[in-house]
């Protein structure tokens, strides 16, 4: 293992000197693993190669470098001055649902259709501006990931539990659902606990990645917290119009909770997308966050954690939901959860894909999810049914239609408290960056994509808590 990463390692300084190509790669590992044999060490051995790399042909008689000389000129000189890799596609045909996307999320999806691994693509009602890929972009390549395209938030996700406790309880007696959630959550960013919280993900292999073994100390104190930016927890009422399963149809008392893999997943995000632009220095300045990792080498290991970062997102969520029922002496009589920023290994047109959806529920047939709507507007628990043209994806949530900025300089806390008023809902907490208005209508977004989901149940927002004024977003 030592080896294979001393060589990795090895190839990524070489590329960025400028030795590009398998063959001249390998060839430049092997020169500098003799090297030191001919007096060439350290500092002098890396200026050599700079200077190599520039002038190949001062080099072609030299005893050492002169194989590596003339494998690298006649790189130069083959008919195509590009790898393969470089080549952009023709621009893919992408599907997309609802009238109310902004042209910048089209540029982004043009762009990432663009790229040589690309294979299909969509485009989410709830759709705008990201890095790299859209918020709402739903991505498929071949034997390749893009850690941009799975986002920074890796595993973000929801959960809804349906409680057996009476809804009339929520309006009874408010101060003790607000008690539960201030004791079994803290929101903001680097949000942890004094005292560690117990679950099975912190006995997985943390070791196994070179990356996660940094951060499990700070994983374990952040497990059971929920973040910043459009993260939550709230209790609502629900209702079924229809039986499901063993539900009667009715309206009940829920809970919903939004977040992800918080500092960790954002650290494996950083660390192997800075990774990824650096395998890919040739990429156009305007592609350079849709850089890949090749899935049979750098991108494994990214799999590796970014599977793990997912147990961890789902691993909050359960400590937040178990510690809150808890604390109500409550049951749960439905619990429902799904990723949306993730990368998923599946089958599309007869070929194995990798899938991201970034910002986008999956919603493969019969497959159920929550999309939430704003603090004031209703969400939905939907059941997928499966469109092979969306990639078996639906939007994540309303989607924002206004910047942060821009949210928090078009209202003021007495308009945002009114419209709260007026909904009959009750604010612990918020920035007003996260204000109703800031987010596009998600019943328009629910109607553009009624051919992905059906609804089964909605949910509106009674008791509600985000990361307090002032706290930078992480989503």
């Amino acid at each position: 293992n030592f080896d294979r990463n001393w060589e990795s390692m090895k190839k990524r300084q070489l590329e960025l000197i400028g030795f590009e190509g398998k063959a001249v790669l390998d060839e430049a590992v092997r020169v500098c693993s003799i090297s030191g044999n001919y007096g060439f060490r350290g500092k002098v051995l890396k200026q050599e190669l700079k200077s190599l790399s520039q002038n190949p042909d001062s080099y072609l008689s030299h005893e050492l470098f002169g194989p590596l000389a003339d494998l690298l000129i006649q790189r130069r000189n083959a008919p195509s001055s590009q790898d393969a890799e470089y080549k952009i596609n023709e621009f893919l045909k992408y599907q997309h649902w609802g009238d109310e996307i902004d042209e910048g999320a089209h540029t982004q999806m043009r762009n990432a259709c663009s790229l040589p691994v690309s294979v299909k693509a969509a485009l989410m009602p709830d759709a705008h501006v990201g890095y790299g890929l859209p918020i709402g972009g739903v991505l498929a390549v071949k034997d390749a990931v893009i850690p941009y395209a799975v986002g920074v938030d890796i595993a973000c996700r929801v959960k809804l539990t349906v409680l057996e406790t009476p809804l009339s309880e929520l309006s009874r007696d408010i101060y003790q659902f607000k008690k539960a959630i201030d004791n079994n959550t803290r929101f903001g960013m680097g949000a942890k606990w004094r005292d560690k919280k117990q679950h099975h993900v912190m006995d997985m292999d943390w070791n196994a990645n070179p990356v996660t073994k940094r951060l499990k100390d700070i994983a374990w104190s952040q497990l059971g917290t929920s973040g910043s930016g459009n993260h939550f927890v709230e209790f609502g009422e629900i209702t079924f119009d229809a039986p499901h399963g063993n539900l009667p149809a009715g309206t009940y008392l829920g809970l919903v909770s939004h977040s992800g893999s918080r500092g960790p997943g954002a650290r494996v995000a950083d660390h192997y997308s800075k990774l990824a632009a650096e395998l890919h220095p040739k990429l156009p300045k305007h592609l350079r966050h849709l850089s890949w990792l090749p899935l049979n080498a750098e991108g494994a290991e990214y799999w590796q954690a970014m599977e793990l970062m997912g147990a961890y997102a789902s691993a909050n969520h359960e400590i937040i939901h178990r510690g809150i029922l808890r604390s109500l002496n409550a049951r749960p009589i439905l619990q429902i959860e799904n990723h949306h920023n993730y990368a998923w290994k599946e089958v599309h047109d007869g070929k194995q894909l990798i899938v991201h959806r970034k910002g986008a529920t999956p919603a493969g047939k019969g497959e159920l999810g929550y999309i939430p709507g704003s603090m004031t507007a209703p969400g939905y628990l939907v059941e997928g049914l499966g469109s092979a043209e969306s990639l078996n994806s639906a939007s994540h949530g309303a989607g924002r239609q206004m910047s942060r900025k821009a949210a928090k300089t078009s209202t003021t806390r007495y308009a945002l408290n009114k419209i709260l008023r007026d909904q009959g809902v009750e604010l612990m907490s918020a920035g007003l960056d996260e204000s109703p208005h800031a987010y596009k209508d998600i019943d328009a977004v629910m109607r553009a994509q009624r051919n992905l989901v059906r609804a089964i149940a909605k949910f509106q927002p009674r008791l509600v808590k985000m990361a307090p004024e002032g706290e930078r977003p992480e989503d």
